[in-house]
């Protein structure tokens, strides 16, 4: 197994490599090598390469046959789901374990599993409506008593902390922790099979699942839904094969096994001040790569279904959410050579970074361009090579789709989605590419972005609101496109794809968080709405009234 990954590694690498050289190559056709060239070059050399490498994993996912035979056994242990939670809204999450609660006495685990409510919550008014809802989940499943609530009186470390708090204290108790977000819900079969798989293979001490959209109710919202169900778990597929045992963690709907977790993940808080200094926002990749730096399995299991999460519904919750990535993958940079760490976690690390730094590094390309144009003889090659990289993936998963096509309406409706897909991604990607380039300016200026608390729900932005948070970047497609006139007449009609969009974003910002009245985007979880999310939904209607304080029981 390890010799086939390694080959698809190599693979994958060098057809990224190839692509972005050719990608220089037909840039820099008859131009020379001029200072600004060369800057040209590297720049589409970066860019391109990141581009490449997200069509191979389409491509790998795609490949015939599955992966290596996974072993199960009965588990026998013990073992305790963690819902963190800060600020968030009681009455969804509390309903949520419900339901995940009751699916588990459903697979006969209701005696071996515990779930336990983290909370960080800050807010007197929201705590207290935990206390409520808890009390609430308790009068549903009293006799059980395998659910409990605790709220932290100090949130150093913000989630990581929280759980770390956890498995000092009480980690001894169990052998597996499922670790959830506090919009993630997951099925309680999907909950048994992890901890088959656990129990089946001794040295595997993190399970990653690949979660899926659910609730989705924004033009934006459902179009992410869409592309995370249809295209998702194509890339993830490719993902897990590229990354075989030395595998992702992306910090929730994932099964760790205490022991090797808490052996191996303590995270020291960073030198310095923030963004690059203190605790570790992104403590997922890392808890990963220390795991794998102990010798032990990290795997996706792409196969498992049941996982859900909920998505951002509008662009600027999109915005704010990846901000702190954003921070988080740069902040990587002071990890990315700690001693002894395997070097294909070192260059996930370095892929994380690229993955926001590429959207700095195309807009840098632009206005080199601007600048000093580059020559026409490979400008339309170079064109077509990108928009290949950019769409060709989504297309050749359509082409694929195979039996998948009727969970998706039939192939009709599901090609009408992916055209419409590509159609808004195409206005949309210009307006996220500009909030992405800000938010890497940022850090590398010295700005901590913090830890917002997510907005979840309906999320519907007036034109105000929209104007006042993406005011500037009309200006910069203006900008482009001023220039473009005065320096470079034969740019422009290149430039519209790119600087028509910035010029509609706040119109566009309002529009796509609009509830979707549409009947395309329809995903399986919307066709057919899983079990758990019913009763889920059940849960939340029943609880109108909340019942008198009582007694509340602490982890």
């Amino acid at each position: 197994m390890e010799a086939r990954t390694a080959l698809l590694r190599a693979v994958a690498l060098g057809a990224s490599v190839l692509a972005a050289l050719a990608a220089a190559g037909l840039l820099l056709w008859g131009e020379g090598t001029g200072p600004l060239a060369v800057a040209q070059g590297v720049l589409v050399f970066l860019a391109t390469f990141w581009l490449a490498f997200g069509a191979v994993l389409a491509v790998l996912g795609l490949l015939p046959g599955g992966g290596p035979s996974v072993p199960e056994a009965e588990f026998r242990g013990r073992a305790v789901v963690l819902v963190p939670i800060c600020n968030e809204d009681p009455w969804a999450v509390f309903a949520r374990v419900g339901a995940m609660e009751a699916e588990l006495h459903l697979t006969g685990l209701g005696a071996q599993v515990d779930i336990a409510i983290l909370s960080d919550t800050r807010d007197a008014g929201v705590a207290a409506e935990e206390e409520i809802c808890f009390q609430r989940l308790r009068a549903e499943t009293v006799g059980s008593g395998h659910v409990f609530y605790r709220r932290r009186d100090d949130n150093r470390g913000r989630k990581a902390g929280n759980i770390e708090q956890f498995i000092r204290r009480s980690g001894a108790a169990y052998e597996i922790a499922v670790i959830l977000d506090a919009d993630s819900l997951m099925t309680g079969d999907t909950v048994a099979r992890m901890l088959r798989r656990m129990a089946g293979d001794p040295d595997l001490a993190l399970l990653q699942t690949a979660p899926v959209i659910l609730g989705a109710q924004s033009r934006f919202g459902r179009m992410m839904a869409f592309g995370g169900a249809f295209h998702g778990p194509v890339f993830a597929r490719g993902l897990s094969r590229l990354q075989g045992t030395t595998g992702p963690f992306w910090g929730h709907n994932a099964a760790i096994r205490v022991r090797a977790f808490a052996e191996s993940c303590g995270l020291p808080e960073l030198s310095g001040p923030p963004p690059f200094g203190g605790h570790v926002l992104s403590h997922d990749y890392v808890e990963a790569a220390l795991l794998a730096r102990a010798g032990w399995t990290v795997r996706l299991d792409t196969d498992l279904g049941g996982s859900f999460e909920e998505g951002p519904e509008t662009i600027l919750s999109y915005a704010k959410r990846d901000r702190r990535w954003c921070q988080g993958n740069l902040q990587h940079a002071r990890i990315l050579f700690a001693p002894g760490l395997r070097p294909w976690s070192r260059f996930v690390f370095a892929q994380g970074i690229f993955a926001y730094t590429s959207s700095a590094l195309w807009l840098g390309f632009v206005i080199l361009s601007l600048v000093a144009p580059a020559p026409p003889e490979g400008v339309p090659l170079l064109g077509g090579l990108v928009l290949a990289l950019l769409f060709g993936p989504k297309l050749l998963v359509v082409l694929c789709a195979g039996p998948r096509a009727a969970r998706f309406g039939g192939r009709l409706h599901l090609v009408a989605s992916v055209v419409a897909d590509l159609l808004q991604s195409c206005l949309v990607a210009p307006v996220l590419l500009m909030f992405q380039a800000r938010s890497v300016v940022q850090v590398l200026l010295g700005r901590d972005g913090g830890w917002p608390a997510q907005a979840r729900g309906d999320g519907t932005l007036g034109w105000a609101v929209s104007f006042r948070a993406s005011w500037w970047i009309p200006l910069w497609g203006a900008g482009l496109l001023g220039t473009a006139f005065v320096l470079a007449p034969g740019l422009i009609l290149w430039l519209l794809p790119l600087a028509g969009p910035m010029l509609l974003a706040p119109v566009l910002v309002a529009w796509t968080s609009r509830p979707s009245t549409s009947w395309l985007f329809a995903t399986p979880e919307e066709l057919a709405i899983p079990a758990v999310s019913r009763r889920t939904g059940a849960i939340e209607a029943r609880w109108m009234s909340p019942l008198p304080a009582r007694q509340v029981r602490h982890a």
